[in-house]
């Protein structure tokens, strides 16, 4: 066999193995970034829900302002790092920021929750009840939706890492992407205690 067909085979071959590879770190790259959508629909949904169950509370909880407040104010920081994580999954700090954030609104939440159980004509109205329970299913939804999204983020990893993707996945702009961590400290794992 000529040298030049060899080398021009070889060529081929090497040419054909690395866009198989940069296709798959670009469609498990896309996945995360779907996952992270997947994520970014059950946060919106949380985030308008919340409102509402504010607004139907607030006439029987009206001393108890500053709970509602907080539940507000956690719901708009939450939406401000989750638009910031969204720009760049790969980006550590800004998926800190959102799980952080996210984790003080569910705390907030819990802490809302707690206190609407010492109103027994709130619990009894119909339009609580459907916007606590609709809370609970998105809250449901949100926990399958990170699972997911943790999940992409092992595999697009895990491409990354793995021989032959490492010898040229930073080069071709490939980074890894952050997962989103559990909660970090105990006072965020602590359930909500309401004194009265």
């Amino acid at each position: 066999m000529d040298p030049s067909i060899s080398v021009v085979v070889a060529l081929g071959a090497f040419f054909i193995w690395a866009l198989v590879i940069y296709n798959r770190l670009v469609a498990l790259r896309n996945r995360v970034a779907n996952a992270l959508a997947q994520i970014d629909v059950q946060l919106k949904r949380r985030h308008d829900l919340i409102p509402n169950l504010v607004e139907a509370a607030r006439g029987y909880m009206s001393h108890e302002r500053e709970t509602l407040q907080a539940v507000i104010s956690a719901r708009d920081s939450a939406q401000t790092a989750g638009r910031t994580a969204g720009r760049d999954p790969a980006d550590a700090q800004a998926m800190t920021a959102m799980a952080q954030a996210e984790g003080t609104l569910s705390t907030t939440l819990g802490r809302f929750f707690a206190l609407a159980e010492a109103y027994p004509d709130l619990k009894a109205n119909q339009n609580m009840m459907q916007l606590s329970e609709e809370v609970t299913t998105t809250e449901n939804k949100l926990s399958f939706a990170r699972q997911a999204f943790n999940d992409a983020v092992m595999q697009f990893n895990t491409a990354l890492q793995s021989f032959p993707a490492v010898l040229f996945a930073t080069t071709l702009g490939f980074k890894p992407a952050a997962i989103l961590a559990p909660l970090a400290s105990d006072a965020e794992r602590r359930v909500p205690v309401v004194k009265f």
